[in-house]
């Protein structure tokens, strides 16, 4: 019964991760426009994902419990170049990817430095979620910004809890994703609530 809990929360997660992104670049894409997407918070997320993704790989966990990662990672940059291209700057971009690009070479290099990144990856994704939250609070519309998307990156968080407790017990990955659940959560309720109130002033 583990098994097939653990292989279900693998691959449940896999599927929507696969797809976590797209409700979000196909809004962007159809409306044109980036409005509502807090910019700071979308690099402060991809930061986090990074850090997450070369920690796994440094200790060399089970791949099943992070294979997500590098198709976050894509579709993240994408959306980021959307981002870019929709406020007129697509070379605004560049500054960005490359000290991404040094940052997955300087991380490994001392076993130190990765867990220092791993355990402010935490506080870079609440921050994240916190530059999104205060966009939102800020501009009182939601835009674009899709809530199928934050709500299944709650989902994926949740089964990520489950597949931790059952494989590494990683203390500090089951901490951050207990965290990033509760703001996952956070931000698609106030992503509805924000939607909800443009919906009755039209």
């Amino acid at each position: 019964m583990e098994k097939l809990l653990l292989l279900f929360c693998n691959w449940s997660t896999l599927g929507v991760c696969a797809a976590l992104k797209l409700p979000q670049i196909s809004a962007v894409l159809a409306a044109r426009s980036a409005r509502g997407i807090s910019l700071p918070s979308l690099l402060l997320e991809l930061a986090g994902f990074l850090v997450f993704l070369r920690y796994q790989c440094y200790y060399e966990y089970p791949l099943l419990t992070y294979l997500e990662y590098p198709i976050l990672i894509a579709q993240d940059v994408l959306l980021l170049l959307c981002a870019f291209h929709f406020n007129g700057n697509v070379k605004g971009a560049a500054p960005y990817m490359a000290i991404f690009v040094a940052s997955w070479f300087v991380l490994p290099l001392q076993k130190w430095i990765i867990d220092l990144a791993m355990n402010l990856s935490t506080f870079i994704s609440v921050a994240s979620k916190f530059a999104q939250l205060q966009y939102l609070w800020k501009t009182r519309d939601s835009g674009t910004v899709s809530a199928l998307t934050w709500s299944l990156a709650a989902y994926t968080c949740a089964t990520r809890i489950i597949t931790t407790i059952m494989t590494t017990g990683d203390l500090t990955i089951l901490t951050r994703f207990v965290i990033m659940l509760a703001l996952n959560v956070w931000v698609t309720t106030t992503v509805l609530r924000y939607r909800k109130t443009a919906v009755k002033a039209e």
